[in-house]
Formats: structure tokens, C-alpha cells, sequence
């Protein structure tokens, strides 16, 4: 009798311990279910990514990845709330600069032990910065994406302009002569697609020498808006209200609004983000010809910052091991440019930009990569309460002075004054 309760409690033990393996992890066998929000909305970006999550599935059947379909329009609270509730997934498709307040938080995962040495020599240290956030790596900075300008290249040749390359880039103040020349009897040179004006701003600011946040020695950011952070808005200030050769109706506008009139040859350039070729290229009539041109070049040269696309881990991932393997074959060099070119973006990683595919002139993807070397840290990548700064004080003061409503005197006391208070508040 004794013998048999023994047995019976081996039994009992033994299936408490089976169900104790099977939990937090998987289903009964130990195999590992790991949770990957993409964020691709594209379809050629959408397929690349479920492709890539079959490959692996294939080929490592004691761990599947499930893929889940996020949105960029709502992402930042939408991780949040997942953040606090304990339901993040596990690998997180996000932008670097959307991940301070996460990495800071400690909903972030530090990737710095995590990462075979493999992929973090091939990503650049200038894009590892744009993810650093103290000590810690709390993203794969993977795909990044120039802003450019794209031309009704007939118009330009018809106008007679000479044609910008990356190697001789127009100056602002030429950028500006030739919007004036190219407009006139109700169409404009240009088209500004500034409904989110700030990250614009800022980026295409770099060009020109402008930093506009400054860290100090104690660690403490301020706001300063300089003679160098002035070159880009006064530009475009001109453009809509002095020389008219900007349309003021575009100025709230997102860069797809932009397109119908570029089609209709009302403009005759529109600054946008590399990854617009995608749509140009599907929604163009037949014969119109369009090319794309390096965005102008200042004191800074070609230098203009981006917050690429990144990959990090939640830290309440159990199995932070697995997510980062799955990681690096992601971004493995080959699975990179399908990745950039189902986004029609830049890839970070060296042997992927070597790849030909990304150096033809077709649509053009050499003008793109041969600003790559010229991409930095967004000026804002690493600034606690950057979100809070730009929706509620740089926004609308870039709009209204975009506009016209006020002059850059205020615009310059709004940026500090107003944007200090709300930095100071994150830095106590």
C-alpha cells in the first residue's frame, strides 16, 4: 500500500512538473511561441515580412513566431498600454525616435548582450547611436529614410534649371532662386508638405549646421534656435509669403495630398520622404516623368538626420534569447534589402546597401544610397519629452509660422521659452 502512494505522488510530481514546463513558453513540449508587431503597411512590405516569418517558422520548429499587424497611427499608446497591462508582444517593430521614453521607462529590453557580434558590425555606430539611450541598445536601428526631392523632371529641362546631384546639391538660396524661377501663372516650383513640420524641420536642418537641442555637462537638454536652425524655415517661409513660389495650400497637408497636384502639373518639386517613390511609381499617368533629387546642402552638406525603423525586445519577454535570434536572421544582409525593398527605403547594414538592387537609377534608388553616408541621429533621438515638446509647442508654432501668422522672433520665443518648460519638467 505504502509503495503504491509512493507511486502515486512520483506520478502527481511528475505531471505538476510537466505542466510547470509547458507554461510561459509554449504549448505542452516545450515549444516556444514568440509574439513579432510589424508595423509594415505596404503590400510589398507586408509580404516580405510574413515570408520571412514563414522561412523561420520553417526552419525552427521548436520556435514559432507569430506575426501581428500593428499601425503606426497608433503605436505609441497602443505599446504603452500593452506596456503597463503585461501584454507586449515580444519582438516590437517601432521608429528610434519613439523609444526614449520606453527605454527609460523600462519596458525595453538592453539588447547589448543579447546581439551577435555579426550584425552589430555590419549596422554603422551612427545608426547603433540613434537607439542608445545611457548605457543601454535598446533598439536595431534597420531601415532608414532620406528625404529627397522628387521632379517633374520635363519641367525642370523645359525651365532650363540646373539639374542638382549628390555630388554638386543645390544651396538653400539656389534651391529658393530656382522655386522662383519654376513658377508663375498660378503653379508653384515647389510643394511643402508640412502637416507634421517638426521632424522636417529638424532633419533637413542638420543640412545647414542647426542642432537646436544642446546638452550641457550636467546632462541637462535645452532648446537654442540658432542662426543655423533658422537657414531651412526662413527658406520656406519666403517660399509661401514672400516669393509665392510655394503653395500655401499644401503647407497642412501630408505627402501623399501632395501628389494628385504633382501629377496635375501644378507643382513642380515635393520634398518627401525616400519610401513616396513606392506610391509615384503606381500612381503616376502614363508618360509623366519624375526623378529624384538630393535635398539641398548647407554649411553641413548632404548631412540630414533620420530616426530609421527599428526592432527591440519587451523586457517582461521570457524569452529574450529566442527574439533576438529571430532578430538577426531578419536582418540577416539578404532578408535586409528584401525588407528595404518591400519598403522602398535605405537598409542600415553595410553588405546590405552594397547589394546592386539599390544602386540602379530606376526610380531613383543611387540618389538614395548615396546619401546614406550622410544620415545622422535626428536631432531629437534621445531628448525625454521630445513627443510632449513637439505636439504641443513646435507644432503649431512651425504651422503658424509657416503660414505667415507670426514672424521668427516668435517663433524663436515659443521653440525655447515655451519648449524649455516643457524639457525641465522630464530632466528634475
Amino acid at each position: 500500500m505504502r509503495t503504491r502512494t509512493v507511486c502515486l505522488l512520483a506520478l502527481a510530481l511528475t505531471l505538476l512538473l510537466a505542466g510547470c514546463t509547458s507554461g510561459g513558453g509554449g504549448p505542452a513540449g516545450g515549444r516556444i511561441t514568440l509574439r513579432f508587431q510589424s508595423l509594415a503597411w505596404q503590400q510589398e512590405s507586408v509580404e516580405a515580412n510574413k515570408d520571412l516569418v514563414k522561412e523561420w517558422n520553417a526552419s525552427h520548429p521548436d520556435v514559432k513566431v507569430e506575426y501581428v499587424q500593428g499601425s503606426w497611427d497608433s503605436v505609441h499608446d497602443q505599446l504603452l498600454t500593452s506596456f503597463e497591462g503585461g501584454e507586449a508582444p515580444d519582438i516590437i517593430h517601432d521608429a528610434s525616435d519613439d523609444l526614449a521614453d520606453f527605454a527609460y521607462g523600462g519596458y525595453l529590453a538592453d539588447l547589448t548582450g543579447l546581439l551577435p557580434a555579426r550584425l552589430k558590425s555590419d549596422i554603422p555606430q551612427r545608426s547603433w547611436r540613434t537607439a542608445t539611450f545611457g548605457d543601454g541598445v535598446y533598439g536595431v536601428p534597420f531601415l532608414q529614410e532620406p528625404r529627397v526631392i522628387v521632379a517633374n523632371s520635363a519641367w525642370l529641362r523645359k525651365a532650363g534649371v540646373r539639374i542638382p546631384t549628390p555630388e554638386r546639391p543645390w544651396s538653400w538660396a539656389e534651391f529658393r532662386q530656382v522655386t522662383k524661377r519654376l513658377s508663375g501663372k498660378g503653379k508653384y516650383g515647389v510643394a511643402w508638405p508640412l502637416k507634421e513640420p517638426v521632424s522636417a524641420t529638424l532633419n533637413l536642418s542638420l543640412s545647414a549646421g542647426g542642432e537646436l537641442f544642446h546638452r550641457g555637462a550636467n546632462g541637462r537638454v535645452t532648446v537654442r534656435f540658432g542662426a543655423a536652425d533658422q537657414v531651412v524655415p526662413r527658406t520656406i517661409h519666403a517660399q509661401a509669403n514672400t516669393d509665392h513660389s510655394a503653395s500655401p495650400t499644401t503647407l497642412g497637408s501630408g505627402g501623399s495630398d501632395t501628389l494628385p497636384g504633382f501629377f496635375a502639373g501644378r507643382y513642380a518639386m515635393v520634398p518627401l520622404g525616400f519610401s513616396y517613390r513606392q506610391q509615384i511609381a503606381q500612381q503616376a499617368p502614363k508618360g509623366f516623368r519624375w526623378q529624384v533629387l538630393p535635398a539641398p546642402a548647407g554649411t553641413g552638406g548632404l548631412t540630414q538626420g533620420v530616426s530609421p525603423q527599428t526592432l527591440s525586445i519587451a523586457e517582461d519577454s521570457p524569452h529574450k534569447k529566442e527574439a533576438a535570434e529571430f532578430v538577426d536572421f531578419l536582418l540577416r544582409p539578404k532578408n535586409m534589402v528584401r525588407l528595404a525593398l518591400g519598403d522602398w527605403m535605405l537598409p542600415t547594414g553595410i553588405r546590405a546597401l552594397a547589394d546592386p538592387a539599390l544602386h540602379t537609377p530606376k526610380d531613383g534608388w543611387a540618389t538614395g544610397t548615396a546619401l546614406a553616408a550622410r544620415l545622422r541621429p535626428a536631432p531629437a533621438q534621445s531628448v525625454r519629452g521630445y513627443p510632449e515638446w513637439k505636439d504641443k509647442v513646435a507644432t503649431p508654432a512651425f504651422q503658424e509660422y509657416y503660414s505667415g501668422a507670426i514672424g521668427i522672433g516668435e517663433l524663436r520665443r515659443r521653440l525655447e521659452r515655451d519648449g524649455n518648460l516643457v524639457l525641465a519638467r522630464y530632466q528634475r
